[in-house]
């Protein structure tokens, strides 16, 4: 709808195309580093500070020398973890946890040979039975040595795996970063190079409009994308071409948004 409406080729704000900002950046160029030396590296941040960016960054860089298999689906038990890895490398997942190490094991050195990089990704790890996470880690121990697994998810996990009776998990840390939220400049530079990429105006957004959206979204880039988006539905809805207060702030009396400013007014 809004891409009829404004005669655009591209869809504004679409996740798959947002550019990493110069911090995101940084982190994605430091991981890659870590992928060519192995180790272990913690990803952590706030739900919508922009994980998700880097981590598909990071799988699309060099698909076809970095590997990257992904486990999204962290709540599951060790051995569907090792069933959803099997199907990340393409290979069978037939058979006992023993036979899916195995065959991951072999699949791992085939593709060192090759001159691949490994570097397992697991998503929303913060929710990942820890002992499930320990056993992950023992196979681990058996890959080629410059592999390098990546945990991606809240800052809870850190703190999880600092306790005592965990450190044979976090001695094996090589790097760890907590995404911060966006300062004012650094949202407001990522709005404005999603209107470009998309062929938008910067006038599209007001300049109240683009403070309110900025200081609503509290730094987060999920917010920010949301309330854009919701904000330019809004203006299609009111068949104008400018985004200002009025559409804004529509999007701002909703539920979802109400309760969250509710909750900072609380604190």
């Amino acid at each position: 709808m809004i891409r009829s409406y404004f005669g655009l080729k591209t869809n504004p704000f679409a996740p798959e195309a947002v550019s990493l900002l110069a911090h995101q950046q940084e982190i994605h160029d430091t991981l890659r580093v870590h992928c060519q030396q192995g180790g272990l590296c913690l990803l952590l941040g706030e739900p919508g500070c922009g994980k998700s960016a880097i981590k598909e960054s990071l799988k699309d860089h060099d698909p076809k020398r970095l590997i990257t298999p992904t486990v999204s689906r962290t709540l599951h038990t060790y051995f569907n973890i090792l069933r959803i890895l099997c199907e990340a490398f393409a290979i069978d997942f037939t058979g006992g946890a023993f036979k899916c190490e195995k065959r991951l094991i072999e699949e791992a050195f085939r593709l060192n040979q090759l001159g691949k990089m490994i570097v397992p990704i697991v998503d929303d790890a913060h929710l990942m039975e820890i002992e499930s996470l320990r056993k992950l880690r023992l196979l681990l121990e058996d890959f080629p040595k410059n592999h390098n697994l990546i945990l991606v998810g809240q800052p809870s996990l850190l703190q999880n795996i600092s306790l005592s009776v965990h450190q044979d998990i976090k001695s094996r840390v090589t790097y760890s970063v907590v995404l911060p939220r966006l300062n004012p400049e650094q949202a407001s530079e990522f709005i404005l190079a999603q209107l470009d990429r998309a062929g938008l105006a910067h006038s599209t957004f007001s300049e109240e409009a683009l403070a309110l959206i900025i200081r609503s979204s509290e730094g987060l880039l999920r917010r920010i994308r949301n309330i854009c988006l919701s904000a330019l539905l809004e203006a299609v809805r009111d068949q104008t071409k400018k985004v200002d207060l009025k559409q804004v702030n529509r999007v701002l009396i909703q539920p979802h948004w109400r309760n969250q400013h509710d909750e900072l007014v609380q604190n």
